[in-house]
């Protein structure tokens, strides 16, 4: 019942009428199933522990094939708030409506090793990663996409590849055009969207799920519980293997 919830986001009257249950019923149930479920999915926060405990090369290898991990956010829409502040927060530019962000972190084979908590959609991807970003092996390296330019200048110590960006000529200088880039960045950063496609099929994946895919009609305290899950279930298609 509760994958039939996830992956159609019907209304509670019909999904209890398809399982031979009142509407109340099927809430309630679908509230005590979801830790159950939860408890047995590699969701990941599992993954991500897993990998702290990494130790020999081989091992990062293992996990992250090439020693590469790659980083995006996704959004989804939420109900106008009827708060004037939260109307304010949660209203995405990008995507013209209101929403919360949650940020994926994975690695080649599409593996969700790392999910934020959901943010505000007014959130740039640049503060949701330096409110919660993934310890990975030190091996590894981040690829990103424009969203993410400042985090060269903030951590210097990190193994990261972001695309290039036309410098702004600054302040006071209307009229002039930033500076084109060259034959070599536009190659670079070309190859480089080729490789973030894999963040891109996750989002697909955990969007296929309609609960995770279409307007959030639930109370957000409860989201990034069916994110965990619905990222779960991607993980165990991926990996094959439940966690007891």
């Amino acid at each position: 019942m509760l994958f039939l919830y996830y992956r159609l986001y019907t209304s509670s009257t019909l999904l209890g009428y398809l399982v031979n249950l009142s509407q109340t019923s099927v809430l309630k149930s679908i509230r005590k199933l979801e830790p159950i479920v939860n408890q047995v999915l590699p969701t990941p926060l599992k993954q991500h522990q897993k990998i702290r405990r990494l130790q020999t090369i081989a091992e990062v290898q293992n996990m992250f094939s090439g020693f590469e991990a790659f980083v995006d956010a996704t959004e989804q829409e939420i109900p106008r708030p009827k708060n004037k502040r939260k109307r304010k927060t949660h209203y995405s530019g990008k995507k013209k409506k209101h929403a919360v962000k949650t940020q994926l972190t994975v690695n080649k084979q599409g593996l969700i090793v790392h999910k934020s908590p959901h943010a505000k959609g007014s959130t740039h991807d640049y503060a949701l990663y330096n409110h919660s970003h993934p310890k990975l092996p030190k091996d590894v390296t981040f690829k990103l996409d424009l969203g993410y330019v400042g985090i060269l200048r903030d951590y210097p110590g990190l193994k990261v590849v972001v695309p290039f960006k036309k410098k702004n000529p600054g302040r006071g200088k209307m009229g002039v055009k930033a500076e084109p880039l060259s034959l070599e960045q536009k190659l670079f950063n070309k190859l480089l969207a080729s490789a973030l496609v894999v963040v891109e099929h996750s989002h697909s994946r955990v969007k296929k799920f309609r609960v995770f895919g279409e307007e959030f009609r639930n109370r957000l305290k409860n989201y990034d519980r069916m994110t965990d899950i619905v990222c779960g279930i991607v993980n165990f298609r991926i990996s094959g293997t439940l966690i007891v």
